[in-house]
């Protein structure tokens, strides 16, 4: 049997445990990666933030206020001359908000959300409207030749500053999460329509404040200072900010959302700055610590866009890179298994005919050979024994081999597990916390085999928790001692296993996965039952699920090594 060995050999990662979170977009290309809502879990419009999140937007928010503190008390002093840095400044901005728009368009060619649509016809509106206010700024480009009238420029910040505001209130009004919200038809065609209504609407606008500056509202009593009717703008934004805010609040919150609560609440401060504390005077230390203001709260949905597209990229390589080595370490191990089958079946298969015929012949004979045709016999009952226990091998293909047993320590097997895992947890959110006995944990066991029941138990922890968005992802693995026992449990803050199919979980070829071969939690129970120990699950409380290991503590009884 020892073409029989080199299958077992060939046939290691057959029995790979691990399985990629992935879905099969090599096999449907056009397969949305959504759940049963038809949305999609893993981005920044469904997602749910996470504490690392929650903590960096309250600091942001409070470095700010920070920063209103210092700059308050200097709001109203003049900065004269600093309007030369005004064209830098919408540079900056215009080119922070486009940035943004163009990745919440390719966000919504991915979501088909109405209301991702909206912000991101949000973005490019403002974006596109900074310029016009630059280049009409009084004195800014009056050597060039431009040389509008007063008005002109606050019209536009008004509608600009007015308009984002609404839009922002609007795409909080307009998320309902059904999927009757979505889009339907080509992403393109919905993209340019929308990107050409918004140009023409910009430049609607600015021709309008153009052309009709002397018969629309004042604004401007001089270069640098309001007319009272100006405060109406100021008022309206704040309203339309808190609205917002309130809004964003009070409907469920995704990642996204998260962020937009710190863009409001940074123009917010944006406002009191430049219309309150500075006296809605122009070139005033209020007036420029609102705008750079204004530009921290245009960066940082770009600024997380950026982020979270990078580690979804990161992520989709990962698993692209894991189904790719798993899909070839299949391809091979079937090849092993049908060569090897083949091999081991084909050659008692040839020595059973060739007995049976010299057995045949020898019965032929004028005087039968009685002698000669029962030893050809005999050698068709060993060759059918040989073809039987070649199908016991395949049978027992994923049972333990307990010569290869030595004393392991069970903390030391599992923090290597752990240290392996990290890269790829993380990438997945999921933190893995150890709560291993102080004391080593020995047992005699397989280490390799071991290992394998300890990464399924994780790996299959780890996949339950890629639907989880509303909260921590958490894989806790917990070793003890227990009344002579070593025990193991590995537990996930998932949505743990259903009821009706809690007594199939251990059946060989039973999944819950798309993917999965339904061998892992078999494989695993029986190595742990053929080390002398018990594998079973539970309910993790208040949501998840628990799986539990013991084994043997110590060296093996003389009756268990010698098996």
């Amino acid at each position: 049997m020892a073409g029989w060995r080199c299958f077992q050999n060939s046939a290691k990662p057959f029995i790979r445990l691990r399985r990629p979170i992935t879905d099969r977009r090599e096999e449907e290309p056009d397969a949305p990666m959504t759940d049963a809502t038809g949305r999609h879990p893993f981005l920044l419009t469904t997602a749910a933030p996470n504490r690392r999140q929650r903590r960096l937007a309250w600091g942001i928010l409070a470095a700010l206020a920070c920063a209103l503190l210092v700059a308050a008390p200097f709001a109203r002093l003049i900065l004269p001359g600093t309007e030369i840095v005004i064209p830098a400044y919408a540079a900056a901005a215009f080119l922070v908000e486009i940035l943004t728009s163009a990745l919440l368009f390719a966000l919504f060619s991915v979501d088909r959300s109405r209301s991702v649509l909206l912000l991101a016809t949000g973005y490019l509106l403002s974006g596109l409207l900074v310029l016009p206010w630059a280049l009409t700024f009084p004195g800014v480009f009056t050597p060039l030749g431009l040389d509008p009238d007063i008005q002109v420029t606050p019209l536009i910040a008004a509608v600009r500053r007015l308009g984002f505001a609404g839009i922002i209130l609007a795409y909080a009004l307009a998320k309902k999460g059904r999927p009757g919200d979505r889009i339907r038809g080509p992403v393109g065609r919905v993209i340019a329509g929308r990107v050409a209504l918004v140009l023409a609407g910009a430049a609607g606008i600015v021709l309008l404040a153009v052309l009709g500056a002397g018969r629309l509202p004042a604004f401007m009593q001089d270069a640098r200072n309001v007319t009272p009717l100006w405060s109406v703008v100021p008022a309206a934004s704040v309203a339309l900010y808190s609205a917002g805010l309130a809004a964003l609040w009070t409907r469920s919150r995704s990642t996204l959302d998260l962020w937009l609560m710190v863009v409001l609440g940074t123009l917010l401060i944006e406002i009191l700055l430049i219309s309150y504390l500075g006296g809605a005077t122009r070139l005033s230390v209020g007036w420029w610590a609102g705008r750079f203001f204004g530009l921290a709260s245009a960066s940082v949905v770009l600024l997380v866009l950026l982020s979270e597209t990078t580690t979804l990229l990161a992520r989709l390589a990962r698993s692209v890179r894991s189904e790719r080595l798993a899909r070839e370490s299949r391809l091979t191990a079937m090849e092993a298994l049908s060569a090897s089958i083949a091999h081991e079946i084909n050659q008692p298969l040839a020595s059973m005919v060739t007995s049976a015929s010299a057995g045949l012949r020898w019965l032929d004979k004028d005087v039968p050979r009685v002698g000669e045709a029962r030893s050809a016999l005999e050698r068709v009952v060993r060759d059918g024994h040989r073809a039987r226990d070649t199908v016991d091998g395949i049978r027992n293909l994923f049972r333990t081999d307990t010569r290869e047993r030595v004393p392991v320590d069970l903390n030391r097997l599992i923090e290597g597990i752990v240290r392996r895992s990290e890269e790829e947890t993380r990438l997945g959110q999921v933190s893995i916390e150890t709560r291993l006995q102080q004391s080593p944990l020995p047992v005699t066991a397989n280490p390799l085999q071991m290992e394998q029941v300890v990464s399924n138990l994780v790996a299959n922890a780890v996949d339950a928790l890629s639907t989880v968005t509303d909260r921590p992802r958490i894989v806790r693995v917990t070793t003890r001692s227990q009344g002579g026992s070593a025990l193991v449990t590995v537990e996930d803050t998932g949505p743990g296993i259903a009821a009706d199919i809690r007594d199939r979980i251990f059946d060989p070829f039973f999944s819950t996965k798309p993917e999965g071969m339904g061998m892992g939690l078999m494989f695993s129970r029986s190595i742990v039952e053929d080390h002398g120990g018990r594998l079973w699950a539970s309910d993790n409380r208040p949501s998840g699920a628990v799986f539990h290991f013991t084994l043997p503590s110590g060296p093996a009884s003389g009756a268990e090594a010698g098996r």
